[in-house]
């Protein structure tokens, strides 16, 4: 079971490993210097069969409009740390009351090509909780099987043009949404790490 394992990832030792958005790349990583600091939830649904939050972002934000993500965002001042920043953006993108999540850990940061340093923070939830897209930040809410996200049959790599350069991220893809970069980058770490579990 997918979330067991999970489970038994984060309550083990853990020493953060950075990557990134530059890890398919040969040119290797940016530095790491003058990154924003940010944090996602990766919010898990506590049932038979698992399932992944994500959000779509509205079409008119000015950073990555219209992508598939995790609940998530900049850390503000008052926020105590990432796990903190994290709880209260998925509370202000989807309604997820703070409360509502049982906090496992945190997964290794992830340096974003934007200027950001991710750190991905792992919650369980219970089913059938009652969420709202905040009209301003998020178009649409959907879930994916966890079991689907981790496995690396689904861990697409693909290429594109950025800068004038090609550049190479992964993706997923279910059903009808595409999952891709950051987000996907996420998932495919955390993957590889579970396989080193088993």
């Amino acid at each position: 079971m997918p979330l067991d394992r999970v489970r038994s990832l984060l309550s083990g030792p853990f020493t953060p490993q950075p990557h990134g958005d530059w890890d398919l790349d040969r040119a290797g990583p940016p530095p790491a210097d003058g990154l924003m600091p940010a944090s996602v939830l990766l919010a898990i649904s506590d049932e038979a069969s698992p399932q992944l939050l994500f959000t779509r972002r509205t079409a008119h934000l000015k950073r990555h409009p219209g992508q598939v993500a995790f609940p998530g965002g900049r850390q503000d001042a008052e926020d105590l740390d990432a796990i903190a920043a994290a709880l209260r953006e998925a509370e202000e993108e989807v309604a997820l009351p703070r409360h509502a999540v049982e906090v496992l850990g945190t997964l290794d940061p992830y340096r974003t090509g934007t200027g950001y340093l991710v750190t991905p923070v792992v919650g369980v939830v219970a089913p059938g909780l009652t969420l709202r897209a905040h009209p301003d930040e998020v178009d649409e809410l959907f879930h994916v099987p966890l079991a689907h996200v981790l496995d690396p049959v689904n861990h697409l790599r693909q290429s594109g043009q950025w800068q004038g350069q090609t550049r190479y991220y992964w993706a997923i893809r279910h059903d009808t949404q595409y999952i891709w970069g950051a987000t996907a980058g996420m998932i495919v770490a955390l993957s590889r790490r579970l396989e080193k579990l088993a």
